[in-house]
């Protein structure tokens, strides 16, 4: 016969009325509104229990009126209640469906249970679908169930309903829908805290199981709700061990190790109601955690003082806290002591090689990892995660390759043995350890052939696309990832960055706003994601309007800001933005002071940069190569190359490309060619490579001072190093061979260039200019417009010049006006100067004056010394108008010594004594000296520096006899002294001695010492003379040699007596 009551895991031996709840809120208010509560919990005497429910009994009449052995029954139930295989569970619904037991609860609970613990919830819920009758251990399991199948959403949702059905929940009920909310994560906060606010109006506020659920779902919700999960363990009447290792585990996961600790101490005084409590191995693990997730400082030696307490408890030999011990350590950097835990412990099992493992993996050593995963393999089993943290080891190999080589090995060994999917982290780990590896194809195709995707599979293919320079492709995964799932923090960030990168700020924008609308952006990570794309777009009032609002800021965020103003040249800004967090009290790290000194360097305040320094040394990052290179560049543009020096000479073996790079150019900033050249042989002595910003550099610096036969080494160097197919590195090339003389080879090197950009053009055109081969510059030009290259200001410069030095007058006004009317461009003061250049060349001083007049603008201090220096070669026409520009020059630039030379040079043309020497004395009134005027030579032993009248060569008297000899030679040949350059008031014999020991005459003769019939190369600092430009003509063709001569202006080349300028200069 078939009890009518029975005490059973899924039924029970009571039954429960309550009223129907329309809603969480009713169920919340309505039964203990103005009622007692216990007139809805009805507990009959055993001996008198009669079934209130008419279906419940009708049901159980049924079944005993069609059943008659009660041993089938009760077999049943003993036979399938432990049960977990789904071939059970189908073999039981046979059973009940045969036996007619299909009404029956506890069966049906049974049935319902097989199905969650073997994950088949489509069944279950079926089954439950189908019960007539449900009593709370049904809604349980079902919850239970969901719960496992990480369905947390489910679980959620059949508890609201089963208040609804008027099912009061016990603490298994309000357990169950607890840990769903807290697997929910952060989404399930609001709703654990309306059940916590049901569970306060019911007896099990004062259950200690339920309240050590409420305060793991705090700590699992949110690490803000700490004080929420504090609370819940404050009023807890009579705690257990339980509730002790509940909370100090929430604190060890929020990082808050003194508090962790302070209950571990409190608990032990019996300071919470509970007798003298010893501590578990729970408690140990927890308090191992806290101590290297704590933010503070003493967190190691917090680990080493519990690890001295187990030793003395005796928990060293348990397995869970021998674990947690060896993860503590490694995450401590603490490896050696790690292995050494792990050598010593008894049993080892997979968690605690993982543990071992993860902890060198973070550390990156991927090496020594997978070692141990080798070395062990034999000694514990291996889980699916064993295989996992292996795939990051792989990851985290110094050689990729060797990395991606090792992980391939894994990947065939999950594959034979059929472990691919039965984990989707498995998976994961292949995607990540592929693209991490730099084999980001591989992982493209893994992550196309897995069975089942979750949210970390989106973002570790996302990640790896980003990563490994993929954006257009990583922003499409995002897009396709939406289809599915919600983003989350991380791939928001990675897509974020493949938006900086792409320079896609539309796409960016939107993501900026979806960020908004899912609470993403209240994220400071995603935060910081957001400003680099801003800063990188250069979008910096939506990087202030960010920054301003966002409510957490941290390192990053102070960092990304600085940045941000640095590079769009608000260096002042910047400078605040740092002064800013140092005032909030933020540590200073490496990126700070390379943010800042981008910004004081440009600011080029020796002041500030000292200040920085100092701070550099006090926060000991001097040590640093980067912000090393950072100082030597802004010492650089302050002009204090000796302190460059002291900092370039500690850094020693530490120096890289940038070092050598910020050196070079604060030399050539500050005028020290000769330096800059002998640091760039050491470099070349020393084997260190040349990277386009080297080449392109010192290029530059040969081309500054016409050094051909360095700037040829470097081209050779370049070729060697493979940078001379870059294009700014050949564009330096043409510009270099063009200012050197070689405009045949910078014309070479134009030619070989695989790509030209508007920098090549500029600088082949401007080299023809220079070179005084004006229709040569003009054919470029026409072929330029027709590759396509739209010309700019630079070009115009090199076209105007070259119409200049040419005397092709019409054309250039031509030129002149097509910049606006065909290219938009509005002419600048330096194509003025030009025109003005142009017309003064040609003599057309009246055309001149009408130009300046119609000019747009107000003519500069360049306009006005083109004006002066037009009169001046005029022999002594329109004085008046010089006089004007003289006096014009001297109002703009009173201090400039070459406005008062070339007035001197006025008046000495027209023969104006008088007013010579009060030009003179008004320069030294105003205390100017001019520069003296220097040739120079390049000869294998160095560079030979010449001065007018110059005594101080070793060879000086042989210089000067060999002047003689070219000057006697020279006569018999036609050449007469053109006096009227020596702008002096001297008799003719002592001007033509002045003229005679002009410093590029001593230069010529110098090297006419040695035989050799390669070209003679000499460059000057001013504008060739008439006289010596006559001279160079004969000595040409005298000594049978081709002379490169380089002015302030332009080149000559003399060569049997011609020069190529056809005395058009």
């Amino acid at each position: 016969m078939i009890p009518k009551c029975r005490t059973s895991a899924y039924g029970l031996s009571h039954h429960i009325k309550i009223p129907c709840f329309s809603s969480l809120t009713d169920a919340i208010i309505s039964p203990f509104s103005n009622t007692n509560c216990n007139q809805y919990f009805e507990t009959p005497p055993s001996s008198n229990f009669q079934i209130q429910n008419p279906s419940f009994e009708q049901a159980h009449n049924e079944i005993h009126n069609s059943y008659t052995n009660s041993e089938t029954y009760e077999n049943l139930i003993s036979r399938y209640e432990g049960s977990t295989n789904s071939k059970n569970a189908e073999k039981l619904k046979l059973l009940i469906i045969k036996n007619g037991y299909c009404s029956d609860v506890v069966l049906s609970n049974t049935l319902i249970n097989i199905y969650a613990k073997s994950n088949d919830m489509v069944s279950a819920q079926k089954v439950f679908d189908e019960m007539p009758d449900r009593n709370e251990v049904t809604w349980n399991c079902m919850m239970s169930g969901y719960n496992k199948q990480k369905m947390s959403n489910r679980a959620c949702l059949l508890f609201r309903s089963m208040l609804c059905s008027g099912i009061m929940p016990s603490h298994y009920g309000f357990g169950a829908v607890l840990r769903a909310c807290q697997d929910s994560g952060p989404d399930g906060l609001k709703f654990g805290m309306q059940i916590h606010g049901f569970i306060m109006k019911t007896w099990n506020s004062l259950d200690v199981v339920v309240c050590n659920v409420l305060m793991t779902m705090y700590g699992s919700c949110s690490l803000d709700s700490m004080v929420c999960a504090r609370r819940v363990f404050d009023e807890i009447p009579m705690k257990n061990s339980i509730s002790c290792n509940c909370i100090i585990s929430v604190y060890s996961r929020t990082g808050d190790v003194l508090s962790a600790f302070e209950i571990f101490v409190a608990m032990q005084r019996e300071d919470y109601g509970f007798k003298f409590f010893q501590p578990s191995e729970y408690t140990f693990g927890s308090l191992i955690t806290a101590t290297y997730s704590s933010v503070s400082g003493f967190g190691l030696s917090l680990l080493e003082q519990i690890f001295s307490r187990i030793l003395k408890s005796g928990f060293f030999s348990d397995l869970y806290v021998g674990s947690a011990l060896v993860s503590g350590f490694t995450r401590c950097a603490l490896l050696d002591d790690a292995k050494k835990i792990f050598e010593q412990m008894r049993e080892r099992n997979a968690v605690s090689v993982n543990g071992l493992m993860v902890g060198l993996v973070k550390h990156k050593r991927g090496e020594d990892a997978s070692d141990v995963f080798r070395e062990t393999r034999d000694l514990v089993g291996r889980n699916s995660d064993s295989f996992v943290v292996l795939l990051s080891a792989c990851a985290e190999f110094v050689l990729s390759v060797e990395g991606r080589r090792k992980g391939g090995e894994v990947h065939g060994y999950v594959l034979r043995n059929d472990l691919i999917n039965s984990k989707v982290a498995i998976p994961n780990g292949l995607v990540n350890m592929y693209a991490k590896c730099g084999f980001i194809d591989d992982a493209c195709k893994v992550f196309k052939l897995m069975e089942v995707k979750d949210e970390v599979s989106w973002n570790s293919i996302i990640t790896g696309l980003d990563q490994n320079g993929r954006f257009e492709e990583a922003m499409k995964s995002f897009c396709r990832m939406r289809t599915g799932f919600l983003p989350s923090k991380f791939a928001l960030i990675s897509t974020l960055s493949s938006c900086a990168s792409f320079r896609c700020i539309q796409l960016g924008a939107q993501l900026h706003c979806e960020g908004i609308k899912l609470g993403l952006d209240l994220d400071v990570s995603v935060s910081n994601a957001l400003l680099a794309l801003y800063a990188d777009s250069r979008y910096l009032v939506e990087c202030r309007k960010l920054f301003a609002l966002m409510p957490e800021l941290d390192k990053i965020s102070w960092n990304s800001m600085i940045g941000a103003l640095a590079d769009s040249e608000s260096h002042v800004e910047a400078v605040e933005c740092f002064l800013c967090m140092m005032r909030d009290g933020w540590d200073l790290n490496r990126v700070t002071f390379i943010n800042l000194l981008a910004a004081v360097s440009s600011l080029a305040v020796l002041e500030l940069n000292q200040q920085v320094h100092s701070l550099v040394l006090k926060c000991c990052v001097s040590d640093d190569d980067v912000v090393e290179n950072a100082l030597i560049s802004c010492y650089g543009k302050c002009g204090r190359m000796d302190d460059c020096e002291k900092i370039f000479t500690k850094m020693s073996e530490r120096r890289d490309e940038v070092s050598w790079n910020s050196m070079i150019s604060g030399y050539i900033q500050n005028g020290h060619i000769s330096k800059a050249m002998d640091l760039v042989s050491l470099m070349m002595q020393k084997g260190q490579s040349f990277d386009c910003f080297t080449s392109a550099t010192v290029l530059s610096a040969c081309a500054s001072v016409a050094a051909l036969g360095r700037g040829m080494e470097i081209h050779a160097r370049g070729m060697k190093d493979f940078v001379t197919s870059d294009v700014v590195v050949g564009s330096a090339l043409v510009d270099m061979y063009a200012k050197s003389g070689r405009v045949d080879y910078a014309l070479r090197v134009f030619h070989l260039l695989p790509l030209k950009n508007k920098f090549s053009w500029n600088s082949m055109i401007s080299g023809y200019a220079r070179n005084g081969v004006g229709d040569k510059a003009l054919e470029l030009f026409m072929e330029m417009r027709r590759s396509g290259h739209k010309p700019d200001h630079v070009t115009f410069v090199g076209i105007l010049s070259a119409c200049s030095h040419a005397g092709f007058v019409e054309q250039g006004f031509k030129h002149f006006e097509s910049m606006k009317n065909e290219y938009g461009l509005v002419p600048g003061m330096e194509h003025f100067s030009c025109m003005v250049d142009l017309l003064g060349r040609a003599g057309k001083l009246d055309m001149v004056e009408d130009f300046i007049k119609a000019m747009p603008v107000k003519p500069n201090a360049l306009v006005w010394r083109t004006v002066l220096g037009a009169c001046c070669r005029a022999n002594g026409r329109r004085t008046d108008l010089g006089t004007k520009a003289a006096e014009k020059l001297l109002e703009l630039e009173p201090q400039n010594a070459v406005n008062y030379v070339l007035l001197c040079n006025l008046h000495a043309s027209g023969g104006r004594w008088e007013d010579v020497a009060r030009a003179r004395s008004m320069m030294k009134r105003a205390a100017v000296r001019k520069a003296a005027g220097s040739s120079w030579v390049t000869m294998k032993d160095g560079v030979h520096v010449f001065v007018a009248g110059d005594k101080s060569h070793p060879n000086i008297d042989e210089i000067y006899a060999k002047l003689r000899d070219l000057t006697r030679e020279m006569k018999d040949a036609g050449y007469i002294p053109q006096t009227k350059f020596a702008l002096y008031d001297l008799e003719t014999e002592t001007k033509e001695e002045i003229l005679n020991h002009h410093s590029e005459k001593l230069a010529v003769a110098f090297v006419l010492l040695k035989t050799s019939g390669l070209p003679i190369r000499i460059m000057k600092n001013l504008r060739v003379c008439g006289d010596c430009h006559s001279a160079f003509q004969y000595i040409s063709k005298i000594a049978g040699r081709q002379i490169v001569l380089r002015d302030s202006n332009r080149f000559h080349h003399f060569n049997d007596g011609n020069c190529s300028c056809g005395d058009y200069w």
